[in-house]
């Protein structure tokens, strides 16, 4: 098989991740995709940056088996906390979720006040307002942990009373500052954005990094000459998932994610599970 017909890898700590395939698959569209979900470990926000990034390239390893011809960090932790340390021990290109939601913001922003809200470690590395600070040194940044969030969207409670009332108990400080700019700066929160935009209103533009990923990645492909083209042909089947726990709870998920949208995903993706320990 040829390098541009491998799969990309993308990963995450759980479900969140499926919101940035989605977004590849919306973008580009003839790629293969292996997925890694790691529903035995998630959530990441709360552990350490050692125990991220052991995890990470436990998970690169795995995806390397399936030839991989690029990485996405599809979580916002991961991202944050073990990318810049993981990317130089490979040979294929990585992204992650960060810089480019970092980079979408400055360019939005008008009154030069962006909000993030993440989980708390993403929150505590300090990595949105790095690459922000990067682009533009006049830029407030004002970040918010929202560690009850990821657990609501893996309940599936995305428009639930009690989801509206954590959007707003969460987002007052920041609305307070009067940012005009809201980086979801957590794969989980896009699947939050009806809520949490009726909450911030109309005067608050939301930056969704799994969408600002996805054009990033192609663009990647594209200056490395490793897209998929239409007429090249696919030895394997073109999306394949893997969980390290509760398989069938992530198909479920998925097909909440991919109804409507996606007729090979729709009734939900085969799933498997896999021993990420031993890698």
């Amino acid at each position: 098989m040829n390098n541009n017909a491998n799969p990309i890898g993308v990963f995450d700590s759980g479900v969140g991740g499926l919101t940035v395939v989605k977004e590849i698959i919306r973008q580009i569209p003839n790629e293969r995709i292996v997925y890694f979900g790691d529903t035995a470990r998630v959530p990441y926000g709360s552990k350490s940056k050692n125990t991220i990034t052991k995890y990470t390239r436990q998970i690169i390893r795995f995806l390397q088996t399936y030839d991989v011809k690029a990485i996405v960090v599809a979580c916002n932790t991961a991202s944050a906390c073990a990318l810049e340390e993981v990317e130089k021990e490979l040979d294929v290109p990585i992204i992650g979720v960060v810089k480019p939601g970092a980079k979408a913001a400055v360019e939005r922003t008008k009154n030069g006040k962006i909000g993030i809200i993440a989980t708390e470690s993403t929150i505590n590395s300090e990595m949105y307002e790095r690459f922000i600070r990067q682009r533009n040194k006049e830029i407030t940044v004002l970040g918010k942990a929202c560690p009850l969030f990821v657990p609501l969207v893996e309940e599936g409670l995305w428009e639930d009373s009690v989801t509206y009332e954590m959007a707003r108990r969460y987002l007052k400080e920041l609305l307070r500052e009067d940012i005009d700019t809201l980086i979801l700066g957590c794969t989980h929160y896009p699947l939050l954005k009806k809520t949490i935009g009726e909450v911030v209103g109309d005067k608050v533009s939301l930056v969704n990094p799994a969408y600002e990923t996805a054009k990033e990645l192609k663009e990647l492909l594209e200056s490395q000459e490793l897209l998929h083209l239409p007429e090249e042909s696919m030895d394997s089947e073109k999306y394949k998932f893997f969980v390290s726990d509760v398989a069938d709870k992530f198909r479920n998920f998925a097909e909440t994610i991919f109804s409507n949208f996606n007729e090979e995903l729709a009734a939900g993706p085969a799933t498997e599970q896999v021993n990420i320990e031993e890698y």
